[in-house]
């Protein structure tokens, strides 16, 4: 997922495009390809992402282009377009790496058609880092790590689908780039 405003972020620049050595839409292509788990990469990008979309394509990561509307929104137009297991992932996660990209994919359940992933308010604060979306789980306060396995082929009504959720703290998913403050916390992790 590659086509926010970064609105959040209060800058010109694209967040995608900050660096953490490379631009952070990078760290997460290069996560999914060194995992060797999937048989293809598409980058879903809007008009808010015109640099971003320039940078995959010259990576040579085909494109989909959402209306940039909202998250939800493109995930859906993705959903409806794409019919096969689709492992979803924000754009903003600069520690992602192969290694947890393989364990999500080795925890996944095949049978669900859709399990989200995520932390503890507990682990964010003790990275230094806040949500303002969360949700009860398991009588804890948990937020979405923008990490996704859905079973697209399996949904015909995108109102009728039960999200499972399953909770890894781990600061490689939890780690996004949401604000100013967000990119100045991760030179220190």
């Amino acid at each position: 997922m590659a086509g926010g405003k970064g609105s959040r972020m209060k800058t010109n620049e694209e967040k995608l495009l900050l660096k953490h050595v490379h631009p952070t839409i990078l760290h997460v292509i290069f996560a999914l390809q060194n995992s060797k788990c999937f048989s293809k990469i598409i980058g879903a990008t809007s008009h808010n992402s015109p640099k971003t979309k320039e940078m995959l394509q010259n990576a040579g990561i085909e494109t989909f282009e959402t209306t940039g509307k909202g998250y939800v929104e493109d995930l859906n137009l993705i959903l409806r377009s794409i019919k096969d297991d689709i492992f979803v992932v924000s754009g903003d996660l600069p520690l992602l790496d192969d290694v947890i990209v393989k364990k999500i994919v080795n925890l996944h359940h095949h049978d669900k058609i859709w399990t989200s992933y995520l932390v503890t308010r507990d682990f964010l604060i003790s990275l230094g880092l806040k949500s303002d979306f969360s949700v009860i789980f398991q009588n804890k306060e948990c937020h979405f790590t923008g990490v996704s396995i859905i079973n697209a082929n399996e949904i015909n009504n995108l109102d009728s689908v039960e999200e499972i959720h399953y909770i890894l703290n781990d600061k490689r998913i939890a780690f996004n780039l949401n604000t100013l403050e967000d990119y100045r916390l991760l030179g220190t992790s």
